[in-house]
């Protein structure tokens, strides 16, 4: 499960590395994110009416009602941040996005924790040469979330990312055998606007010669990704 990443790609390089066209770049004067965190805002390629790409701010995590076990009161909504690539046919939480609502989440590195008191982070990233991180996507799926279960200031659309199996580099510290599922840039197209099939073809792990480790820290989670 990953609770935490990092894109610090400007918009000019995302629009290029996504092909979206700058008429919709609806990030406005966006800033880097070295850490995102479940609940937080974050950019998202996703389709538009017209199914053109584009570029726009969501909220990581479908939300789903929750109440105290002891008031029965509402209390605040849980995020659901991962999807899992075995439930999304089978879960009704997923299989609406993931019929008709794909997304890819721009990443430079995501974070995985090992151990506790203290526990160790693990900032993973694409393989490369020195501190410089190349951005890649995430496989998402994205809807518009009830009003009554965000906070004000958050869009109405949020996202998910989708994991599978985890690879040889992950696996030692992911406790569950998971991570994102990340797409190369020719698969993007048949992401967003291929079959259920095709779509699900992608679901698989990613190589692990062509990802690297490039922080580990003991303590509490570095939200600036090592940056």
């Amino acid at each position: 499960m990953c609770n935490l990443y990092s894109n610090t790609t400007a918009s000019e390089a995302m629009r290029q590395l996504f092909k979206v066209d700058a008429t919709r770049d609806h990030l406005g004067n966006a800033q880097p994110r070295p850490g995102i965190h479940p609940k937080g805002t974050a950019p998202v390629v996703a389709l538009d009416d017209e199914g053109k790409r584009e570029l726009v701010e969501m909220s990581w995590g479908f939300r789903t009602p929750k109440v105290s076990k002891v008031t029965g009161k509402p209390i605040k909504p849980a995020a659901w941040n991962n999807a899992r690539d075995d439930k999304l046919m089978k879960s009704g939480l997923w299989k609406g996005s993931f019929a008709d609502r794909r997304c890819l989440v721009p990443v430079s590195s995501f974070n995985e924790t090992k151990g506790q008191k203290p526990a160790t982070d693990y900032w993973f990233a694409l393989a490369g040469e020195g501190d410089d991180r190349a951005p890649f996507a995430i496989a998402g799926l994205w809807r518009v979330e009830r009003e009554d279960l965000l906070e004000p200031e958050h869009p109405r659309r949020v996202h998910t990312m989708v994991t599978t199996e985890a690879n040889d580099l992950i696996r030692p510290i992911h406790a569950k055998g998971r991570m994102p599922v990340i797409l190369r840039p020719d698969d993007y197209e048949t992401w967003l606007t291929g079959s259920l099939d095709e779509a699900a073809a992608l679901l698989r792990p990613y190589p692990s010669d062509e990802m690297r480790i490039v922080l580990q820290g003991v303590g509490e989670k570095r939200d600036e990704a090592g940056l």
